[in-house]
């Protein structure tokens, strides 16, 4: 049967530490010339989400009006933290086992669902060659919509497009570590697997009720076996 795996990068896929949050105060810093004040709960947010609550807290006439420019300093900075990505980022458990063993089955596309902007995004699955078992052409990203539950008809409308293939959502998982990747599975009709290598632990994520809950991705032959069920 076709299946279409959905993943979310961070904290699913890899996890690259201080370098995801600091950009941030750096492009709003280049764009505002001030640094935010604090730290805003970033886990499962579209990169347009977060500049927007950080901007909350700046008293500017028209502040939406900056969102396009910080995003173009996000994707400048991460692009210049290319390397201290690969030297101090982590993929996380079962990820190198798991996509390729996807990526040569026929009956399973996979890609990438996530907050980040698409080119953050590629930086992100590149330092790590995880890029060669995703189509992330297929992708929806958080340039695609400041909204996440938006995200899965955005991926399937370009799969679509690109492979002339019609996913039901019931064909459709979406893999990631935090509630929103729950709930904007959820809001389409896809089935959700949830991980604890994020920020939220095991016991949070256990409250939601998720299809398919897991410590973390390391059982490659369950998780091969569940994601082409």
């Amino acid at each position: 049967m076709p299946r279409l795996v959905l993943w979310d990068i961070d904290g699913t896929l890899v996890r690259v530490g201080e370098i995801g949050a600091a950009i941030f105060d750096r492009a709003i810093e280049n764009t505002l010339g001030v640094r935010p004040s604090g730290r805003v709960l970033m886990s499962g947010k579209t990169d347009p989400q977060i500049v927007l609550e950080y901007l909350d807290e700046f008293d500017l006439p028209d502040a939406r009006a900056h969102l396009p420019a910080i995003l173009a300093e996000l994707e400048t900075e991460l692009a210049a933290q290319a390397p201290e990505v690969r030297a101090r980022g982590v993929v996380l458990p079962g990820v190198v086992e798991l996509l390729p063993r996807l990526a040569r089955d026929d009956n399973v596309d996979q890609t990438v669902l996530t907050g980040n902007i698409a080119a953050n995004a590629m930086v992100k699955v590149a330092a790590f060659g995880l890029d060669r078992w995703l189509n992330l052409e297929m992708g929806a990203y958080g340039s695609d919509h400041t909204d996440r539950n938006e995200l899965v008809p955005i991926a399937l409308e370009k799969v679509r497009a690109a492979r002339g293939r019609a996913f039901e959502p019931h064909e459709v998982w979406v893999v990631g570590d935090a509630p929103n990747d729950l709930a904007c599975a959820r809001a389409a009709g896809a089935r959700c697997l949830l991980v604890a290598t994020g920020r939220p632990t095991f016991e949070e994520l256990r409250t939601l009720h998720p299809d398919v809950l897991r410590r973390d991705l390391s059982d490659v032959d369950e998780i091969v076996d569940l994601l082409r069920s």
